[in-house]
């Protein structure tokens, strides 16, 4: 398969699997008491800063889900952009296993503003209405969008001032932080964001996720929370062994520059072919294109993409550690071919 539909699917990288099978030697204490997540924790604790707890699940869909859950009760809400993730592509998993209540705010860019949320703060200490409690921003957002540290920074200090929370979801924070040329400390900690979905699936783990508080204050009894939700993995190790692996050597940001760098790449060659034009500016690892949509239906007979928009003919182009300049300029070839057979 050739494959630009997202970065999920790539495979592992080969110093994660590796890491995954040194994990596999010998017998150790199960459900996160083993050396590896204990150690891995300690790593994590270098990036986030020293007051971080750390708790590992298979998915980003679980890290989301429970580190809201864990921060909220039933009768809270949560506010995030319109086209976030946990809005559009968690299957109703925040209703239906969090009690969540989402306030979906409209955005051209995938991105909050205070003057946005601002709004939907008006009904606070009314009885009959939800109580908000979270602000989730998505980082880079599902457009390939970013929020510089200003933003966030100005998105945390407003929360805060209204006794909000704030959540990253960083499945992509890697590629954010590549972007930015910033440290996860620097993105988070320093800024004063509360807690975070930590992804590694997306930038080289096999499911390397995990939930981190930066905020001392909450997520107290996160642990029953997941297990009560099916989380705690037995053989723990196999996880965290992924992380440390991803974080050694500064991996993460190895791949995540690569796949931004082979996102440009695709951008330039592409936009520079008649009948194609690059939507908006290229931050990340996502391209989103206008091509005609006969030409779509040519490149779809070999290559996985998604239409992101069939009204005005919009495709998301995606790269990942594992694209190279060969896969990317053989499919710049192919797109030229296509668009100009239909036009």
């Amino acid at each position: 398969m050739k494959s630009f539909a997202s970065d999920n699917n790539s495979g592992a990288h080969p110093l994660i699997m590796e890491a995954m099978v040194a994990a596999n030697e010998g017998h150790v204490k199960s459900y996160g008491e083993d050396e590896i997540s204990i150690h891995t924790d300690e790593v994590l604790k270098k990036f986030f800063g020293s007051l971080a707890r750390i708790h590992y699940v298979t998915t980003g869909t679980a890290a989301n889900v429970l580190g809201i859950r864990a921060v909220t009760h039933t009768y809270n809400s949560v506010i995030c952009a319109a086209q976030a993730h946990i809005n559009n592509d968690e299957c109703g998993a925040p209703e239906a296993f969090g009690g969540i209540k989402l306030v979906p705010i409209p955005s051209e860019d995938g991105k909050l503003t205070p003057g946005a949320i601002a709004p939907h703060l008006g009904h606070i200490g009314f009885v009959h209405a939800s109580q908000p409690k979270v602000i989730s921003i998505t980082q880079p957002t599902e457009l390939g969008t970013l929020y510089t540290l200003k933003e966030i920074e100005d998105i945390v200090d407003f929360a805060h001032d209204r006794d909000l929370l704030v959540h990253l979801d960083g499945a992509r924070i890697a590629n954010a932080c590549a972007a930015l040329d910033c440290s996860f400390f620097d993105m988070t900690t320093a800024l004063g964001v509360d807690l975070v979905s930590f992804g590694g699936t997306k930038n080289g783990c096999l499911m390397g996720e995990a939930v981190v508080f930066l905020n001392p204050e909450i997520g107290e009894g996160f642990p029953y929370l997941r297990k009560q939700a099916m989380q705690l993995v037995s053989k723990m190790r196999f996880i965290s062994a992924q992380l440390e692996a991803y974080l050694k050597d500064d991996l993460w940001l190895t791949n995540a520059r690569h796949a931004n760098a082979m996102a440009k790449r695709l951008a330039d060659k592409a936009g520079a072919i008649d009948g194609v034009t690059i939507k908006g500016t290229v931050e990340c690892n996502g391209i989103f294109a206008h091509i005609p949509p006969e030409a779509t239906e040519i490149l779809q007979n070999d290559y996985y993409f998604y239409v992101w928009d069939e009204h005005d003919h919009t495709v998301r182009w995606m790269t990942s550690w594992a694209t190279t300049e060969d896969m990317v300029d053989e499919f710049v070839a192919d797109i030229k071919k296509a668009v100009q057979a239909v036009s």
